[in-house]
């Protein structure tokens, strides 16, 4: 019963995903995520008393699994290399290599689905969403602190702010993705990005290969 009982609540949580990214969350009703995911209305209250209820499991599935996703990424980064540097553009590197798989121009961010709905939202989920994106700062600035103590940047620039624009990336693009309907334009941007902070750190006394595989490698 408790496996049957987490399934269903993930069905709930997979199809309320969907709709809020294709409707907002004040265009998803609760009727909407009953025939999505093929439950009766019973089912549901069991698992969520709300709507509202219902939309804080959902930033809180999401925060979760965006957290574990930049860990799983950045540790990546650095088992392929023990430069600062080059871990930040192999980073980049892997989440071009994700980029090139969306094909649909539906793809999209809880978070952004959600902030024009902050004011009828509950704190709480505001301070998630937060609490979600600071610690992209927090993780990313640390790393960029750490470029910056070996390679000087060319302009004046805050680590923080250089963690911020990644971000800005993301979301940036999967505004572009909906509105003109090309699924390539994450991609596009974060090769951009990747090439802005090659050259802002880009060494002065070595030259630099890039490899088929699109990672840079100092030579």
């Amino acid at each position: 019963m408790a496996k049957n009982g987490a399934q269903t609540k993930n069905s709930i949580l997979d199809a309320a995903h969907q709709l809020v990214l294709g409707y907002g969350l004040a265009g998803t009703s609760i009727d909407m995520v009953l025939e999505k995911a093929g439950i009766t209305k019973g089912a549901f209250f069991y698992h969520f008393k709300s709507k509202a209820e219902l939309a804080k499991a959902l930033v809180e599935r999401y925060a979760s699994q965006d957290a574990a996703h930049l860990d799983t990424q950045l540790d990546r980064a650095e088992k392929l290399s023990r430069d600062p540097l080059e871990q930040v553009l192999i980073l980049v590197g892997l989440f071009i290599e994700e980029a090139e798989q969306i094909s649909e121009p539906g793809a999209g961010c809880l978070y952004a689905s959600y902030v024009y709905e902050f004011e009828g939202l509950d704190t709480e989920i505001r301070a998630l969403s937060a609490h979600a994106l600071l610690r992209w700062r927090e993780k990313l600035g640390r790393k960029f602190e750490e470029v910056m103590a070996l390679y000087p940047p060319q302009l004046p620039v805050k680590a923080q702010d250089l963690a911020d624009a990644l971000v800005s990336v993301f979301e940036g693009s999967f505004i572009m993705i909906r509105v003109l309907q090309e699924p390539q334009q994450m991609k596009h941007q974060l090769t951009h990005y990747r090439n802005y902070i090659e050259l802002l750190f880009r060494p002065t006394l070595r030259e630099i290969a890039v490899n088929p595989d699109g990672f840079t490698r100092g030579i």
